[in-house]
């Protein structure tokens, strides 16, 4: 599941092995504007934080099997969970044991029997605190100009994407495209000119794709795209379909303007790599090879020359200007 976004209804997972203190809670805070889940066992709290993604957990220390302590550590040990804040319920006052909570992790530690309205304002200044970092990391992945995801969200989306893939033996696709004859542009209609035809593609690309792809600016003029669960001969059809969107676009303020763009598919990394950067690399060549053939078309991988497919090759790293 995809991290929550700030506007979305905090979650709050209670890990408790005592039902009566899940009563008490689901009763106290039903008017808190959270979403309550329940997990009676370390296991299930470790499978519903991973799942659910929560804007906070209540942990217990003392469970039968898997203690709370090393479900806190699994938590912070866990990519998918780590940035997940942790307030630690526990009936134990001894300050070591607190000391150990926050070494592993814990925001805060509660001692039982807690009192309710403090608790209530622990765990709202718990979930503020959440929301503004997940406000801030999703600003810090925004594009300014375009208001598409930025190049650090697409390299982490792409490997996780490249990682479900590969669990699930599912298709995936991946898109290199760029604005021919952009700086001609800019140099003769200007940087304003130059802006809107940015934004404009921007929402040609949020247009045409799906809910669960994902369009990013990559820098410059150049754009990429991440197609789930999608052969290459599909991705192609939606890069045409952009493609001619593009091409056919007016311009009220620039009648004289028009743009294209040119598009490389892949639905594989280049040979000897198997990360991200090795899908990126094999469609940006692909990328290069569309505009060495002249530009505003769409090429797959399967197209460009064999010695460019390779991690060892020399095919040129710089693409042909716009």
């Amino acid at each position: 599941m995809p991290p929550r976004t700030p506007e979305q209804s905090p979650i709050l997972l209670l890990i408790d092995d005592a039902p009566n203190i899940h009563r008490l809670l689901a009763v106290k805070l039903k008017d808190e504007g959270i979403d309550f889940l329940a997990a009676l066992s370390g296991e299930e709290g470790l499978q519903l934080a991973t799942s659910h993604q929560p804007s906070l957990i209540l942990l217990d220390i003392n469970m039968p099997d898997l203690d709370g302590f090393e479900v806190l550590l699994r938590l912070k040990n866990e990519p998918s969970t780590m940035e997940i804040p942790v307030i630690v319920l526990s009936a134990a006052h001894d300050s070591e044991l607190k000391v150990r909570a926050f070494e592993l992790g814990a925001m805060d530690y509660v001692c039982k029997p807690f009192d309710v309205p403090e608790l209530r304002a622990r765990i709202q200044s718990a979930i503020r605190l959440t929301r503004l970092m997940r406000l801030l990391e999703h600003r810090a992945q925004i594009d300014s100009l375009t208001g598409l995801w930025n190049r650090a969200h697409l390299n982490k989306r792409l490997e996780a994407e490249i990682n479900q893939a590969s669990r699930k033996k599912t298709p995936l696709s991946f898109a290199m495209c760029d604005l021919d004859h952009f700086k001609k542009l800019n140099d003769t209609l200007g940087h304003p000119a130059g802006d809107l035809a940015l934004q404009t593609f921007a929402k040609i690309l949020q247009d045409q794709i799906r809910d669960y792809d994902t369009a990013c600016r990559y820098g410059g003029e150049e754009f990429a795209i991440i197609l789930p669960n999608t052969p290459v001969s599909e991705a192609v059809v939606v890069c045409e379909r952009i493609r001619q969107a593009a091409e056919v676009a007016s311009w009220r303020k620039y009648p004289d303007m028009n743009i294209t763009a040119s598009f490389g598919v892949c639905d594989r990394p280049i040979e000897g790599r198997e990360d991200a950067q090795g899908w990126i690399e094999a469609a940006d060549r692909t990328l290069y090879a569309a505009k060495q053939a002249g530009r505003n078309r769409v090429l797959p991988f399967s197209e460009i020359p064999p010695d460019s497919k390779s991690d060892k090759s020399n095919a040129p790293k710089v693409r042909l200007a716009g």
